[in-house]
């Protein structure tokens, strides 16, 4: 093959942004166009190179090749903001504001409200490439390399405002203010991005036996900003918010089969483990366990069912394992249960000095607060088929709400939407495969009381639209 086509191709792929993605949660809802074309269906049927993101075995049925693909992603998302803040602007509590009756001995309430109102996230449209080279051992053995990404954890909203305490009037007091920003501090937002490297290799055990493993090298960088009034919350006000792109890197494996029952009837198997990735150190005020943020592990399994001589159903059932990582998972409830903050045990040391929070619940402790998300369940249903020379495609997925409580810090992290539909086609250009795909996924609305001021209601919505297309090299 090309070398100057590889090294290309790997850079382009590695130096684009994947800050966002169709998602399950935050995981894309498939990888490849042909998978991406079917709703991310095809763990028992390769579709090219980069198809050892779904499963490493699969390499034994594509065969050598190289893929580039690029895809255009477009999520909508907003939140919205019922019920006048509890807290009246311009007051000042002193030596105990509402919800603090026992200063230093009873957890006090947040004193933060938003203003009501929708906010709009700003950036909407975001480039995704992928990338996928497999190369002959020998005749049992394949091996390969492809480059793709998850994402879903950007937003940025540059509107709004808040209800909080000025900062400017502590430790002696405390005083009520409306500032700018959905969370009272500017421009908010925050960026997820993942970069994964998987380094294969697949071997025919038997004419029914298909096997593969893969090594996962993965980058990981987030950035998270407009959180200023909570640093009264976290065990580390200075690694909170505003600290620039935090760059992490780790390691994990993927374990794949095919069991090729008959000719026509394929069952696929794969297991990712989670992924051990080095902490966010400019962020360890902000997730659990210290800015830890690991990569959860998945498993999937599906069939793949030559239904005529043209014509293929695909079924895949995939789960995502959130409550592997805390950071992802904890509620917001030890935020208020767990935590003295600052503002609190400056009260009880008599209001000379701020004296820091303190307590496992609080941002950064080991049982800081996260996004509250559960473990996902994923039903992918696909369908392919050959006409004149082509291959044109349909897909639909499904999943249970991630999200069931926790719904302020969702605002910045919105994976709420539930069910994929899907269209491709695949055609020949000069002996290359052109596989093109859309996707599209309906707007879901989810709202929850605020755990702040239990007089709001919160609500977060998302939709998205995306188009790409993979080019056999």
């Amino acid at each position: 093959m090309n070398k100057s086509k590889l090294a290309i191709a790997i850079a382009l792929t590695g130096m684009v942004s994947t800050s966002a993605f169709a998602t399950n949660g935050y995981f894309s809802h498939g990888y490849g166009a042909k998978e991406k074309g079917m709703a991310g269906a095809g763990v028992a049927k390769g579709g090219n190179a980069i198809s050892t993101a779904n499963n490493p075995a699969s390499l034994l049925q594509v065969g050598e090749r190289m893929d580039f693909g690029v895809s255009f992603f477009n999520p909508n998302r907003s939140m919205t903001v019922t019920g006048d803040p509890a807290l009246p602007s311009n007051f000042s509590p002193v030596l105990g504001y509402p919800g603090c009756p026992q200063p230093g001995v009873q957890v006090c309430q947040i004193p933060f409200s938003h203003n009501t109102g929708t906010v709009n996230s700003e950036r909407n449209w975001f480039i995704i490439p992928s990338f996928g080279f497999s190369a002959k051992i020998n005749d049992q053995m394949m091996w390969g390399l492809s480059l793709y990404g998850n994402g879903g954890m950007n937003t940025t909203y540059e509107s709004g405002s808040a209800r909080v305490l000025d900062p400017t009037t502590l430790p002696t007091g405390g005083t009520i203010v409306d500032a700018p920003g959905v969370f009272g501090a500017g421009n908010a937002g925050v960026d997820l991005s993942q970069l994964f490297i998987n380094t294969t290799i697949a071997y025919q055990a038997s004419e029914m036996l298909d096997l593969g493993a893969s090594l996962i090298a993965a980058v990981q960088s987030f950035e998270a900003t407009g959180l200023a009034p909570f640093a009264n919350n976290t065990l580390n006000p200075s690694k909170l918010t505003n600290n620039g792109h935090d760059t992490v890197t780790g390691f994990g494996f993927k374990l794949g089969a095919n069991f090729n029952v008959t000719k026509d009837f394929t069952i696929g198997v794969s297991y990712q483990t989670k992924i051990d990735m080095a902490e966010f150190d400019d962020y360890a005020g902000l997730f659990a366990e210290n800015g830890d943020f690991d990569i959860p592990s998945t498993y999937t399994v599906g069939i793949a069912w030559n239904t005529s001589d043209t014509s293929t159903l695909l079924i895949d059932y995939q789960a995502i394992n959130y409550t592997d990582v805390a950071a992802i998972s904890n509620s917001i409830t030890p935020l208020l249960t767990s935590c003295f903050d600052s503002l609190n045990n400056t009260f009880f040391s008599g209001g000379q000095t701020q004296q820091l929070a303190s307590g496992p619940g609080c941002l950064g402790g080991s049982d800081g607060a996260g996004f509250g998300w559960n473990d996902m369940k994923v039903i992918k249903i696909g369908y392919e088929w050959e006409m004149g020379g082509d291959t044109y495609r349909v897909g639909y997925s499904t999943t249970d709400q991630p999200i069931d409580s926790s719904i302020n810090l969702n605002i910045l992290a919105p994976g709420v939407v539930e069910d994929h539909f899907t269209a491709g086609y695949t055609t020949k250009i000069n002996d290359k495969e052109w596989t093109f795909f859309l996707m599209y996924a309906p707007e879901v609305e989810i709202s929850g009381i605020s755990a702040f001021d239990p007089g709001q209601t919160i609500s977060t919505k998302m939709n998205q639209l995306e188009i790409g297309v993979d080019i056999q090299l």
